[in-house]
């Protein structure tokens, strides 16, 4: 396994070495190298002006044909030989990718939304404001991960007009289990199915094909665990995809039409065009092109960072087993290893207080709803790990 210590070198900008960043699951460190993504972005825009865009555009389907290959896509063989991940739409945020998908929806079936009450901000906030509007919105309760499929199949009626869940519960970071029945349920009603993979991407091994997934469609991006920072979202949409957005972009018109039988009517492209914006900055897709050609260089796969991830998590649960926290004023889930995704996250009435406690001795984490969760990263040696911890102990 690649060592944390010969990594971290390739961290310079960040001060790895000289700071605990256990942030990991919300906002890894950059390498170096991310920097000179974003300097040549500069020095095209300069070079070649409004003809930038080709270069841009490049960028764009190099980052399609990473997600496409990281979810184990069944166009990634078709894209491996074409260049092209055609059936993906990328925005700066997915709270945009989620407005086009809701907008693209068929309320004259009916207007039940069946999610859960764990999902990460920006669909929660959206679909809390829908529900002010009259839409109802269903939220099947997270806890316990192990039947959250089931019971949210069990919600189904024949008013549903989407499922939208996450892949990993972004609190806690349990991985939800037996998608594959939900998805095999969402196709069998020809329900629009939407799956959050935000914080499974790069860190669990995330597949659509094992999932039966063929037929969702998926959001994430790379400001977590792929490093690339903001503005690197991307919506998987169905290779058969008719849906039509509302909130639409003049991107949308781009490629072949799917033209329909009414001139009048507004025309999207084909695949994953029709729910594409419009003019953009492309800086945060040469960042993330420059970090995905330092992964390949480092050798960094999702099974090798699965690997890590795990290894580094069974320490920190290890370590704060030994310590004998007090389980009144702090405590972990006790669930297996291999159904934690890529933090530990830790229940306390005062989460946001040991945050700040953390942050004043350089340990850097992130608390929210009363976890504090400690995210690790490929450059977090052991040595930190365990500092982290006695100084968790100290401070609670």
């Amino acid at each position: 396994m690649l060592k944390a210590e010969d990594l971290a070198k390739h961290y310079q900008q960040f001060d790895v070495s000289n700071r605990i960043l256990l942030t990991g699951h919300s906002h890894q460190a950059w390498p170096d190298v991310a920097l000179d993504g974003q300097k040549q972005a500069w020095l095209d825009a300069a070079k070649h002006v409004d003809d930038k865009w080709n270069s841009a555009f490049e960028k764009a389907e190099q980052l399609k044909l990473f997600y496409a290959n990281l979810l184990g896509d069944s166009c990634s063989v078709q894209a491996s030989v074409q260049g092209k991940a055609s059936n993906y739409a990328l925005a700066s945020n997915t709270h945009e990718l989620l407005i086009r998908f809701l907008s693209s929806l068929n309320l004259n079936r009916g207007d039940r939304i069946i999610t859960t009450d764990g999902e990460f901000h920006s669909m929660r906030r959206q679909l809390s404001r829908l529900q002010e509007e009259g839409i109802d919105i269903v939220r099947i309760a997270a806890s316990p991960v192990e039947t959250l499929t089931e019971r949210i199949a069990a919600a189904i009626s024949d008013k549903t007009v989407t499922i939208m869940l996450s892949a990993v519960m972004f609190k806690s970071s349990n991985i939800v289990p037996h998608i594959k029945h939900l998805a095999d349920k969402a196709e069998e009603l020809n329900i629009p199915l939407l799956i959050d993979a935000y914080h499974a991407l790069n860190v669990t091994e995330f597949s659509i094909a094992e999932n039966n997934l063929e037929q969702a469609f998926i959001v994430g991006g790379g400001y977590k665990y792929c490093q690339f920072g903001e503005g690197n979202c991307f919506l998987r949409i169905p290779h058969d995809c008719t849906l039509r957005p509302v909130i639409t972009g003049w991107y949308a018109e781009f490629g072949a039409l799917d033209k329909t039988s009414n001139p009048d009517e507004v025309q999207y492209a084909s695949g994953g065009s029709r729910f594409q914006g419009s003019t953009y900055d492309p800086t945060s897709h040469y960042r993330a092109c420059s970090v995905i050609d330092f992964f390949n260089e480092q050798q960094l796969t999702p099974s090798v960072l699965r690997k890590i991830s795990q290894y580094q998590i069974g320490l920190l649960r290890d370590q704060f087993d030994a310590l004998n926290f007090d389980p009144s004023k702090i405590s972990r889930a006790d669930v297996e290893l291999s159904s934690i995704a890529g933090f530990l996250a830790l229940k306390t009435t005062e989460a946001e207080l040991i945050q700040k406690k953390l942050m004043e001795r350089g340990i850097l984490t992130d608390q929210r709803d009363g976890y504090l969760r400690l995210g690790p990263a490929p450059y977090v040696t052991d040595t930190q790990l365990k500092d982290a911890l006695l100084t968790l102990k100290d401070i609670v």
